[in-house]
């Protein structure tokens, strides 16, 4: 097998999906470039980047790429005797039969990398039975609802494995989709939406500048549920800092109990390097809140929600990752984990919180720099020697980790 026709060959991939999407190992197919409101206090992934929507003969183009790259995984796959599985050994044997693709001197070193991750990415999609997709960047349902409808019944034609189509959307985008549009959407094949509530204060939500209140927050929630297209809303815990930490807790957990999503998916605040929060907090304009306030107020926001939504926690920037489980009868038991970690002796906190940061790290990273090595074991020693400076040293290790969160 050797692929012959070059020109570009690759699909264009945007820079985040939810980790849901990964675990799924959805298909990513950029619809959007970067964000359309894009001024977030607590993000800096789209900042130094221009929004621009993208023509959908472009994206279908890159739909037919990703076919491509499908067929000559399952070909090789059949070459070396593996009947269609799809594992390292494919991945192999196409770098080594295509170096005017993959191989170094095959383009720009940028070009080369992006064909790199579109076989990956398709790799996986294949491994996994090939049935989810996640339509990139920041909110695909700004677009046009017959050029989305179009992409979307693309995609099913193209692959008729595809079971669930998702995308990011912004809550005012929601609300702005009129219902029958919302449901025309659902029929064509849109499965689900990722929205970032990030908070139903509308003192947090009007700092942070989210362009959103929490009224409009359940109104565009809503919308979405009654479409019958399946809803995951984020809130993140600690964004109100200590100013706002209650009242972040509480209304975000009536907004959310007002709109019932199918999914409240935990996102804690990691002030981002480069993002407009992180200068804020640096003048005193805002205070960051410890580890331990920060389950405080997720305990006090789990203990207010009334809603039969599917609690999660499946971000590296969470701590407490057993924060999980079915809403109503599952948040006793959603409690008492919140309770276990509150009743820990000092030094055990730091332990845990020491152990899950590195965890979370190494599990995305691999491996630690050398500078990050050496805080890592200097707080293992604190912490194995019970210094009176354990919680100092710890504190510098997990920052240093936390630093590297996205």
């Amino acid at each position: 097998m050797n692929i012959k026709e070059v020109d570009k060959f690759f699909f264009e991939m945007g820079p985040i999906r939810p980790p849901s999407e990964g675990r799924d190992h959805s298909l990513l197919i950029r619809t959007t470039r970067n964000c359309s409101w894009n001024l977030c206090e607590f993000c800096a992934t789209y900042k130094s980047k221009k929004f621009s929507y993208r023509q959908v003969n472009d994206i279908k183009k890159d739909i037919d790429v990703a076919r491509t790259i499908h067929d000559e995984i399952n070909t090789v796959s059949s070459e070396i005797g593996l009947a269609g599985r799809v594992n390292r050994q494919v991945v192999a044997a196409l770098w080594e039969e295509n170096p005017h693709i993959y191989g170094e001197g095959a383009g720009d070193p940028e070009t080369v990398s992006l064909r790199q991750q579109n076989l990956i990415n398709v790799i996986n999609w294949l491994g996994s039975g090939a049935k989810t997709v996640f339509l990139q960047d920041a909110d695909a349902l700004i677009m046009r609802t017959p050029e989305l409808v179009e992409i979307i019944g693309y995609l099913k034609e193209t692959f008729p494995t595809i079971e669930r189509v998702t995308s990011y959307a912004r809550s005012k985008s929601c609300l702005r989709k009129s219902p029958e549009k919302l449901k025309e959407l659902h029929e064509a094949g849109l499965t689900r939406l990722h929205v970032g509530l990030e908070s139903g204060c509308d003192e947090v939500l009007a700092f942070m500048r989210k362009g959103v209140t929490a009224q409009e927050q359940v109104e565009g929630g809503r919308k979405v549920a009654d479409a019958m297209i399946s809803l995951s809303e984020y809130v993140m815990p600690g964004l109100g800092g200590r100013r706002w930490s209650e009242k972040h807790a509480l209304d975000s957990a009536r907004v959310l109990s007002e709109i019932d999503p199918d999914f409240i998916r935990l996102r804690s605040l990691v002030l981002r390097r480069h993002s407009p929060l992180l200068a804020q907090a640096q003048a005193g304009r805002f205070a960051e809140l410890l580890e331990d306030e920060v389950v405080e107020e997720i305990g006090l926001f789990i203990e207010n929600l009334h809603c039969r939504a599917y609690v999660v926690s499946d971000q590296m920037a969470n701590l407490l990752f057993g924060v999980e489980g079915q809403l109503p009868q599952d948040k006793e038991q959603i409690l008492g984990v919140i309770a276990a970690y509150r009743e820990m002796l000092p030094m055990e906190k730091l332990a845990f919180r020491l152990r899950q940061r590195l965890h979370s790290f190494l599990s995305v990273y691999g491996r630690l720099s050398p500078e990050l090595e050496e805080k890592v074991q200097e707080a293992r020693e604190a912490l194995q020697k019970e210094k009176p400076e354990a919680a100092i040293k710890v504190d510098a290790a997990i920052f240093g980790l936390k630093e590297a969160f996205v």
